[in-house]
């Protein structure tokens, strides 16, 4: 980091983490198994939860600068343009021999479920944070990423961040054990219910265990736990106490993206110098515009669309 350059005054967001191409059915339920189930429509595109963040901050108003890779197939094409349109920088994607990322994805009743086959993002390795951090030290003040991509570079992206002095946000999504070593770096982590009870062991079900859970975070280091609630809103844990964000009312249509949407608006917004109540405030509009649309990274909220929900 520059000498003497206050590390907020940058305002780019550096995301690590997964690309996929997302091949979604929609349907009125899901089939039970052994069962074949006719669908009511397909969507092929752009996926990934760091792809999707890294779209979500763009369309937030921060730079947003992705570190991931992609295969040599036609998804590569397909996902890299798709960024591109969006408003992505890819310096530090790399194509790797091996297929794209793929999730499979169902949705019914506004629900969905996802398999992931990892393919290219397994490639991800310390040689691209190390050009990405180099390259980027005085344009980025916050560090997004997830857990699609291998841990140990997680782990790593985590630590360089942390000693050029930015903010390192971590979606701890899909939820898996993790080593305590990684709690200190973190500065906000951002589960939804699921995967705080999975990670803390607290069954998360109201803003009070919410809270629990998000204490379990702080007791191991890391600076501030934002639990979301779906339809319920989400609970803010810091060490002066614990607030209470609201949900804003909307008909769900497929949810697919909500937590991406939340995670990249909110990445944004404290990239952009908002304090932390403000950028829940935006992230959660994001969210709640997000559910309303098919499809992951074509449904996620715009600066402009965030702007006139939280204006109403």
């Amino acid at each position: 980091m520059t000498a003497g350059r206050d590390p907020r005054a940058r305002g780019g967001v550096l995301v690590v983490g997964s690309i996929n191409a997302d091949l979604t059915a929609y349907s009125s339920r899901l089939p039970r198994p052994g069962e074949t189930f006719a669908g009511d429509a397909f969507a092929l595109g752009l996926g990934g939860k760091g792809a999707n963040q890294a779209v979500a901050v763009a369309g937030a108003g921060a730079a947003a600068h992705m570190v991931g890779c992609v295969g040599d197939d036609e998804f590569a094409r397909l996902v890299t343009s798709s960024l591109s349109s969006a408003g992505v920088r890819l310096e530090h994607v790399r194509a790797v021999p091996d297929h794209t990322g793929i999730a499979h994805i169902r949705v019914a009743g506004g629900e969905n479920d996802i398999v992931i086959v990892p393919g290219a993002n397994a490639a991800l390795d310390e040689a691209q944070l190390d050009g990405a951090f180099a390259a980027l030290d005085d344009e980025v003040s916050v560090l997004l990423t997830q857990l699609e991509t291998p841990l140990p570079i997680t782990i790593a992206a985590a630590s360089r961040a942390r000693a050029a002095g930015m903010r390192v946000i971590l979606d701890p999504a899909p939820a898996r054990e993790l080593p305590e070593e990684l709690w200190p770096l973190v500065d906000i982590v951002k589960p939804n219910e699921t995967e705080a009870a999975l990670l803390t062991g607290v069954a998360v079900d109201d803003p009070g265990s919410a809270a629990r859970a998000g204490r379990w975070f702080l007791e191991r280091g890391a600076g501030a736990a934002i639990v979301t609630l779906a339809g319920a809103g989400s609970v803010l844990v810091t060490a002066d106490g614990v607030r209470e964000h609201p949900a804003l009312r909307v008909e769900a249509v497929d949810t697919t993206a909500a937590g991406d949407a939340f995670a990249g608006h909110l990445a944004a917004s404290i990239a952009l110098g908002l304090d932390l109540d403000d950028a829940i405030a935006r992230a959660s509009a994001a969210g709640a515009i997000t559910v309303t649309r098919r499809g992951a990274a074509a449904s996620l909220a715009s600066a402009v669309e965030v702007d006139a929900l939280l204006a109403r």
